[in-house]
């Protein structure tokens, strides 16, 4: 027989089978009882319905709902329609399965990469998203424009050149579902355009090159300096992929001639770079630098996103495109995976303020960490550098010669998650290996922070 759903109250698949219409339909939900598919308390389709909706007589199901109650499988009450009834299942019996033995979770994480999770703004972004499905016109829910919706990027191109430096207009900013899927979309471009070389920093995230792989493109390292990186470098790469601001994980700022460098090569070669600005609003030590963008917004794509600043679960980036890539970008995929109530949640966030003042206090609680480390290093481990610039969530911690494997394995007996800088190294770097560690201080929630900073200290040599 053809399967059937009922639609009153619950969806009900059933399949009747058998002689008769009233043993099957008894069979078929005996059976759904019997196996856990309707759970105990679980209120059935009126007899009516469920009738109408099966294609046959009401008096059929109401036999079939009887015979069921007089073996205990339903009961039915005058107000409270038929339920079934609170009993357990005879379900078969099945062996179980065997136990994984999952290795323990660390005591404390100073892993790079997220910030305090539990500093969420939540009550400010709660009032955003009702302000903003309360304004949303209804063809918001629609499909939309592939670039995003036209308030977030307007509310983005407003902030970004106050705060950034950016320049642009709302027209070229594409919003995307994180960092990662806007460059493996970038690489997938770039591809197209027949590139084949991507270069980018010797130290970095594996994730990244693996996404630029995957798109065809190959990953080649660019040579370091006793001061940093070399653009110069890279071969005949015509892409480069850059931290221009913070370099992650080392930590420090692109020199200002490497940033003229930078440019001049795009501009020479037809180029592109591509700028990921992941923590730009963390400077401590002063103003942050500006984006790399504004040097030359026809040969640089700046790529944001609100995974450091609120919460990589919000899942919300965008790119700034020159616009001679916007359309091969449009054509690749756009904003279409990103969801809109997320977006004009993020507008509202942004346009009210709310967003300025959440980065605020959480630079002056990453800041205070930050201090607090430092200040400890000197106390407890003088033998220990913090390098880089005062900036982002994360510092490089310099160790002795030697040390970096056995402090990381210390550190895990200790129940302390963090890595060792080597983690972060791309295979093919020409630069010498050095010991360090890689804290990621903004990692810890508020409570925890001071158990971690100690639990680190226990470790340092």
């Amino acid at each position: 027989m053809a399967e059937r759903w009922a639609t009153f109250g619950i969806d009900l698949h059933l399949e009747p089978a058998g002689p008769g219409l009233r043993r099957g339909l008894t069979d078929a939900l005996r059976e759904a009882v019997r196996t856990g598919r309707l759970a105990p308390g679980t209120r059935l389709p009126s007899s009516r319905s469920l009738a109408a909706d099966l294609g046959i007589a009401r008096n059929t199901v109401a036999d079939a709902y009887a015979d069921l109650v007089a073996e205990g499988w339903l009961t039915a009450r005058q107000g409270s329609g038929t339920r079934v009834a609170d009993r357990v299942p005879a379900r078969p019996p099945e062996r179980p399965a065997p136990r994984r033995r999952e290795p323990g979770r660390p005591a404390y994480n100073l892993f790079p990469g997220t910030p305090d999770l539990a500093s969420f703004p939540r009550a400010e972004w709660l009032k955003a998203a009702r302000r903003a499905l309360a304004a949303a016109p209804h063809d918001a829910l629609g499909y939309g424009d592939p670039r995003g919706r036209a308030e977030l990027r307007t509310a983005l191109a407003g902030y970004l050149a106050r705060a950034r430096g950016v320049r642009t207009d709302p027209d070229r900013i594409v919003v995307s579902n994180g960092f990662g899927p806007a460059l493996g979309l970038l690489a997938r471009v770039l591809h197209a355009r027949g590139l084949r070389t991507l270069a980018v920093e010797p130290y970095g995230l594996d994730a990244h090159w693996d996404l630029v792989t995957r798109a065809g493109l190959t990953t080649v390292p660019l040579p370091w300096d006793d001061h940093g990186i070399v653009v110069e470098g890279g071969g005949e790469a015509r892409a480069v992929l850059l931290n221009p601001s913070h370099q992650f994980p080392l930590g420090g700022a692109l020199r200002p001639g490497q940033r003229a460098a930078a440019v001049d090569r795009a501009r020479r070669t037809g180029g592109l770079i591509l700028e990921d600005d992941y923590d730009g609003e963390f400077r401590y030590d002063r103003q942050p630098v500006g984006a790399l963008q504004d040097l030359d917004p026809d040969h640089v794509v700046y790529l944001g996103t609100a995974s450091k600043s609120l919460a990589p679960g919000l899942r919300l980036g965008w790119m700034v495109l020159p616009p001679s890539l916007l359309p091969d970008v449009l054509e690749h995929g756009g904003a279409r995976s990103v969801g809109v109530l997320d977006q004009l949640t993020l507008a509202q966030f942004l346009a009210s303020g709310a967003y300025d003042r959440h980065v605020r206090a959480a630079r002056l609680r990453y800041r205070r960490r930050r201090d607090a480390l430092v200040a400890a290093l000197a106390e407890r481990a003088p033998r220990v550098k913090v390098t880089g610039i005062a900036a982002g969530l994360h510092a490089v911690l310099r160790l002795p010669p030697g040390t970096e494997q056995s402090v990381v394995q210390a550190a895990a007996w200790q129940g302390l998650a963090v890595p060792g800088l080597a983690r972060f190294r791309h295979p093919d770097a020409v630069t010498p290996p050095q010991d360090a560690l890689v804290v990621g201080y903004g990692t810890p929630s508020d409570h925890a922070w001071n158990g971690a900073l100690e639990a680190l200290l226990r470790v340092l040599p």
